[in-house]
Order: C-alpha cells, then structure tokens, then sequence
C-alpha cells in the first residue's frame, strides 16, 4: 500500500529534498505544495490524504492555522509540524491543536527524514488500526442487536413474556 503524503513547505528546496527522500522507498507518494491555502484547495479537490506535514513558518497562514482548518474536515488524518523552529510554545500549541508530531527540521537530511519517514508510517498504521477497531466495534454492536432481537423474537415464539 502506497501513503499519500501532502507536504507544505514555503521552502522549494526542502519539498525537493523531503520528495526525494520519502519517495525513496517506494512506499510514499509525496504531493509537494508551497502554501497552506493551496493545500486546502488541494485537500477540498482531491479528498484523502493519508498523512499530512507541514512547516510552521509560511506566508499567509502558518502551520497551526492550517492544522486547525485540516481538523475541521479531518480530524484523525496523521498531521505532522516539521521545522526550523524550536520553541517550547508553538510545540505544545501545536500539540494542543491536534497535531500528531512536533518535528524539528535540521541535521543530517538523510537522518532527518528517515526519522520523519518512520514518523509517518507510524502515524498512518495508527490511524488505520484505529479505524478498523471502530468498525470492528461497529459491527460487534449491530450483530449484538440483532442476537437482541432474535432472543426477543424466539421468547414470545416460545410462549414466553418479554
């Protein structure tokens, strides 16, 4: 299975780079845009994207504006604030807002984006295995209505009072 990556960086350079690198493996379909409001149209238009990254610093809307306008639509979508920034505040903001990693760019890129690739691939399997518990319990819930309403069903069949 592929992993639709969105990754929103003011930084050409560094979309290039984190492209490359994730792509590597074959295991990720990176999608690169500059802005966050391209991403939302982005987003709107071609629906599911299986994880998101994004950098804090950008012009117009900044990763936990965007984050936050991400959440409306898609609550449980891996969303990862990758930057240069590293300050204690903007972490815990962005971790407030529901984001699902805090990642500091800087380093080694290899290194980097190796732990980032690991990151996502995480984030996404946990998103996944959530959501195949929901529907496990989903379906658990509507055969144990069922088995409800067969007993009901057997009992005033069988003469007997509900």
């Amino acid at each position: 299975m592929t992993i639709r990556v969105l990754y929103v960086d003011d930084e050409q350079g560094l979309l290039d780079i984190g492209k490359i690198f994730l792509e590597e493996d074959k295991k990720f379909e990176v999608i690169t845009v500059p802005d966050a409001f391209t991403a939302l149209k982005l987003i709107r238009t071609n629906g599911k994207f299986d994880a998101i990254i994004s950098d804090y610093h950008m012009p117009g809307m900044n990763g936990i504006q965007f984050l936050v306008e991400v959440r409306k639509h898609h609550p449980d979508t891996p969303f990862i604030i990758f930057t240069g920034r590293s300050r204690e505040d903007i972490a815990i903001l962005a971790l407030n807002n529901g984001a699902t990693f805090y990642f500091q760019k800087g380093g080694d890129p290899g290194s980097q984006f190796a732990e980032l690739s690991n990151r996502i691939a995480q984030s996404v399997s946990h998103c996944q295995t959530r959501e195949e518990l929901v529907t496990a319990y989903e379906e658990l819930k509507a055969s144990n209505e069922e088995l409800r309403i067969a007993l009901i069903r057997l009992k005033a069949y069988n003469g007997h009072t509900v």
